[in-house]
């Protein structure tokens, strides 16, 4: 049996699918979904989504956002998501490298925040490859 799952950033519908599993990258770890799930509405982290379908398993990055499970049906609002497909492997890493030397060179408060967000992007992208 499977469920709709729905992925919706503000730019665009990213996924609409049909899905035999979710793992979603809640605010308190990880979420599994399945089939006839209980209602729930809850926040989402910086993460990877895992998606399994009929094909094989897929992963989305997702950037913050809330999910919503209902009626076999899973709705996910975030402030942006990208699908690992579209991620290349060595633009990703060097990425990581250059943040890092961004986060130990912070100063301010503010500078060490969108590091730290930064860096946890960056993370989310490579784990969505492996």
């Amino acid at each position: 049996m499977t469920f709709n799952v729905r992925v919706i950033s503000p730019d665009k519908i990213v996924l609409d699918i049909d899905a035999e599993e979710l793992i979603l990258p809640t605010s308190t770890g990880q979420l599994g979904i399945l089939t006839d799930h209980a209602p729930l509405l809850t926040a989402l982290d910086i993460g990877v989504m895992r998606v399994k379908t009929e094909t094989g398993w897929n992963s989305i990055v997702l950037l913050e956002g809330f999910a919503e499970v209902e009626a076999n049906k899973v709705t996910v609002l975030c402030n942006g998501a990208e699908e690992a497909s579209s991620i290349n492997l060595k633009t990703a890493q060097d990425a990581l490298e250059k943040i890092i030397l961004l986060v130990e060179e912070a100063t301010t408060k503010k500078e060490k925040i969108e590091a730290t967000i930064e860096l946890r992007i960056a993370k989310a992208r490579l784990q969505a490859l492996t």
